[in-house]
């Protein structure tokens, strides 16, 4: 069964928070991970900001944009509910199908509580989860 973790986010500055996450799970060991997004826009924004957004970190990464092959990549950003590299942990900065999380040992969504319709719209993915009997764990970092 796939653990899915709801991270607070407290600022609307999403590609920091993300970034965060990401770091966590890439140093915490050799699993893949998988940044699912909302369009190209703004996985070519993520793609770009994830190489600057923190003095000396490193996070080898693709954007599967479908202009080179991201297979071994140990990050990759895509926008489409595809695995190119064969991911375990799956990072959504936009919300996709139960039945793509699902695919996944552990899946990390965002609860937008600084917005009180983004928050609403978390409240009811995070109940959906658990009428999909996944068992939603919310977290703050």
């Amino acid at each position: 069964m796939t653990k899915i973790y709801f991270i607070k986010q407290q600022q609307p500055e999403k590609a920091r928070l993300l970034c965060q996450i990401i770091e966590h799970f890439f140093s915490s060991g050799d699993q893949r991970i998988l940044l699912y997004l909302q369009d190209p826009d703004q996985a070519l924004a993520l793609d770009r900001f994830l190489w600057t957004w923190e003095k000396g970190s490193f996070l080898p990464h693709c954007y599967n944009s479908g202009a080179i092959d991201c297979s071994g990549e140990p990050i990759v950003i895509t926008t489409q509910e595809e695995n190119p590299n064969a991911a375990q942990i799956l990072i959504m900065g936009n919300p996709c199908s139960s039945e793509f999380m699902s695919r996944f040992k552990c899946a990390i969504d965002l609860a937008e509580i600084y917005n009180e319709s983004l928050a609403a719209q978390s409240r009811e993915r995070f109940k959906a989860y658990r009428q999909s009997n996944f068992k939603p764990e919310m977290y703050t970092i």
